[in-house]
């Protein structure tokens, strides 16, 4: 069996009871993406602060893959943003960041937008493949890490 078999992992919609999970899985997953990604700028201790807070928001809905309780991943998204998809990193590559992705696609039926970083070929070869599609690029003077972006869409 594998995480995605669906009589061992489940998708759920993220409660605040998750949220110290979250923010533990999105600090490892960001310390283990560098270089592909830059290194985080926040300590374990101010993400858990942001999701514990990030959760609670009207228009922000959190996604967990979870396989006996244990959370695999998760997606952050606003009604027209994918704000974060992260995936364990020793679960990557095993279609766990698909599924998430389906459920987005599903709640979001009339699109929806990205960031991803220049740097993090993977995760724009997926979103690629995945149908999104390049609408701008920036010298990364927008966001916090100070590095290269794009933003992606995806249109139904």
């Amino acid at each position: 069996m594998t995480p995605t078999d669906p009589e061992v992992m489940s998708i759920r919609q993220a409660t605040a009871d998750d949220a110290e999970a979250i923010a533990d899985l999105y600090t490892e997953a960001r310390v283990r993406a560098v270089p592909q990604m830059p290194p985080a700028l926040h300590t374990n201790a101010e993400d858990r602060a942001y999701v514990a807070r990030r959760i609670g928001e009207p228009d922000v809905t959190m996604w967990v893959a979870e396989r006996d309780g244990e959370l695999l991943g998760f997606a952050t998204c606003t009604p027209t943003f994918l704000d974060s998809l992260y995936i364990r990193p020793d679960l990557t590559g095993q279609g766990l960041g698909a599924l998430l992705l389906d459920v987005v696609e599903a709640t979001h039926p009339d699109g929806y937008e990205l960031w991803v970083f220049l740097s993090n070929l993977g995760a724009r070869r997926f979103y690629e493949r995945r149908g999104l599609v390049e609408v701008e690029r920036t010298d990364g003077s927008g966001n916090e890490e100070r590095s290269p972006d794009i933003r992606m869409a995806w249109r139904p």
